[in-house]
């Protein structure tokens, strides 16, 4: 009987909700709370009422309920983090964020609101992260490509800023936060295009003296030849450094491919989920450190080759 009322109460409430009577809701909500004060679902349906009568106080406490009565529920924890960003209770949020991007993994709202939460602690490489697994999660969310590219443009780095500004505007067209974004982030570019081209053009970058310019002409001569019985040993040496050059290039992108980037993406996972425990950080943190040294050894390795095959060509052109 008891949960018949409860149902019943709880269907007009989501009735009201869908008619646009929010207080109305709220008091079929309370009426059925009064009844089965146990009830996740009915915590769950008056959070949401609460929220959006903008009573976050009265939310935020229902949500949490939600959690305690029904720990798994990872949309409660979503719902309150959302709730604390609003409340600016900012720590809080991320706590319990992280919480339901670790019970559901593929909730793009989890990690947009985590987003929020880290651009407002000022952590926006960790915000870009969040943002960044939102917008795969869901590359129809406007307002994570416009949140991302708020912080690229933060970060200085204005071309991935104008690619998220001209993604949220062709999912939201007309949006003027995005296109105000976009008009700034242009601006930011071609000044910052403006310096680059000054520094290039200065006296000290433009200033070549006759020796340089002799080689400059010596390299670019098509009337240049290479004679096989004059050149033969210094060609095989050149060719040796090539292909040893191309050797490390294919063995600095194996260790991008194979040791950087899944040891990004464990460090990364276990920084924006709370359950990794400090063994495990720094687990992630060691294995991060080798494939760094092991990057670093193979771009000294390609680098060296490179500079080899750099000075045969010279010698080749000089001799």
């Amino acid at each position: 009987m008891v949960s018949e009322s409860v149902e019943n109460l709880c269907l007009k409430a989501r009735q009201a909700v869908a008619q646009g009577n929010h207080e109305e809701a709220r008091q079929l909500y309370l009426q059925a709370l009064g009844l089965k004060s146990d009830s996740p679902d009915v915590h769950y349906g008056l959070a949401t009422v609460c929220f959006l009568l903008s009573d976050l106080p009265s939310a935020a406490y229902h949500f949490k309920e939600v959690t305690r009565l029904d720990p798994l529920r990872a949309g409660a924890h979503i719902n309150l983090g959302a709730v604390y960003n609003r409340l600016d209770q900012v720590d809080e949020a991320i706590q319990v964020l992280r919480r339901g991007i670790a019970l559901d993994t593929h909730r793009a709202e989890g990690y947009y609101n985590l987003g929020l939460a880290y651009r407002r602690k000022k952590q926006i490489d960790l915000a870009i992260q969040a943002y960044q697994e939102a917008t795969r999660l869901n590359p129809r969310m406007p307002d994570a490509h416009l949140n991302l590219a708020n912080a690229f443009l933060d970060k200085g780095m204005y071309v991935q800023a104008l690619t998220h500004y001209k993604k949220s505007l062709e999912i939201r067209p007309n949006w003027e936060k995005a296109e105000q974004g976009l008009v700034q982030a242009e601006a930011a570019l071609e000044a910052s295009r403006n310096v680059a081209g000054q520094s290039s053009t200065s006296p000290s970058a433009t200033e070549k003296s006759p020796q340089a310019a002799v080689a400059a002409t010596a390299v670019l001569d098509p009337e240049r030849t290479v004679d096989p019985n004059l050149h033969g040993a210094l060609l095989t040496t050149l060719h040796r450094a090539t292909i040893e050059t191309e050797n490390h290039g294919r063995s600095f992108l194996q260790i991008l491919e194979k040791e950087i980037e899944p040891a990004i993406k464990e460090l990364s996972s276990c920084l924006l989920y709370p359950d990794s425990s400090v063994s495990e950080l720094d687990e992630c943190v060691q294995k991060f450190e080798s494939a760094m040294q092991s990057m670093r050894s193979a771009q000294r390795s390609l680098q060296s080759s490179m500079d080899q095959v750099r000075a045969m060509g010279e010698r080749l052109i000089n001799s």
